[in-house]
């Protein structure tokens, strides 16, 4: 047992490959692994692995295995809308800086979750950002989707590519004037080239949707009538995940459905009971690889 000890605490503690704690001791790799094996069965050595207490791993892995996803990330937040934002936001955050590189171009939507997201970030790799869609002009917090943009683009030092216009324009003509300002033209040109998107989801009511509270109420009832349930940048979708195309999709200034769907890395945040309901809509559209959620959504949407 003293020898077994000696030995875990070379591989554990120190650092030390079998091959050195062989020559060590004076013994073959395999009695090194095998003295390993029992410092594990005996109880000399315990193995946790412990999560951040905010990350549930149990409905994470149910989550992704439902839905078939790259990844899910469950975080167990308070019933409290504004705490889900911040932890939700905080935990893209960190997603990001694990996952982007240097060859990314990454495109951000906009939403109040990724403006805490935009807010956490502390690193990133050098990489081309591009924004996803104009700015929701009724709102008083209009620059936030060109300031996520623009402060990831400072963290990463790559180039930036920002929209500064209105998401929802007042007819088709005057999207089409603006799709081909050179400013804008620039960050369209590259939506064909992102390789990680990161997106919000809302539902189809004026809680869960800033699109839907900038529409005016003939449209809202138009679109719930062909049956919309929920939308991603202004993309909307049925019950059942199928786009839903109506004229609003002439006048956005937006990435679209199909062009998300070439994106090899979707990232989806979103979070709030309120929301299980769009959240797996948008799941049910295929466009989304990654899902950042809390703990009351897994469980609606994943139950045990």
């Amino acid at each position: 047992m003293v020898l077994v000890s000696a030995i875990a605490r070379r591989f554990y503690l120190d650092g030390r490959s079998k091959v050195e704690i062989g020559e060590e001791f004076g013994l073959s790799r395999f009695r090194v692994a095998r003295a390993l094996e029992t410092a594990r069965e005996s109880g000399i050595v315990r193995i946790d692995i412990r999560l951040p207490a905010r990350l549930d791993a149990e409905l994470s892995d149910r989550l992704r295995d439902a839905y078939g996803l790259r990844r899910a990330i469950v975080v167990s937040a308070p019933d409290d809308p504004a705490q889900i934002r911040q932890q939700l936001g905080a935990v893209a955050a960190d997603l990001l800086a694990e996952i982007v590189t240097a060859d990314d171009v990454l495109g951000l939507a906009w939403g109040r979750t990724l403006q805490v997201m935009g807010a956490e970030l502390t690193r990133l790799a050098p990489c081309t950002t591009v924004q996803l869609n104009g700015v929701l002009s009724a709102r008083s917090d209009t620059a936030g989707s060109v300031e996520t943009v623009r402060r990831a683009a400072q963290l990463s030092g790559g180039p930036a590519y920002p929209i500064y216009a209105p998401l929802i324009l007042p007819d088709a003509a005057t999207a089409r004037t603006l799709r081909a300002d050179p400013g804008i033209a620039a960050a369209f040109a590259h939506f064909d080239r992102l390789t990680t998107a990161v997106v919000a989801i809302g539902g189809w009511d004026e809680r869960s949707s800033t699109v839907f509270e900038s529409l005016d109420p003939a449209v809202r009832e138009h679109c719930a009538g062909l049956g919309v349930r929920a939308e991603i940048s202004a993309q909307l979708f049925d019950a059942d995940g199928a786009q839903v195309r109506t004229e609003l999709g002439e006048r956005v200034l937006s990435v679209s459905a199909d062009q998300l769907r070439r994106v090899p890395e979707v990232i989806a945040v979103a979070g709030g009971a309120g929301k299980a309901e769009a959240i797996g809509v948008a799941l049910k559209t295929g466009l989304i690889s990654t899902l950042v959620t809390d703990s009351a959504v897994a469980r609606a949407l994943a139950p045990g």
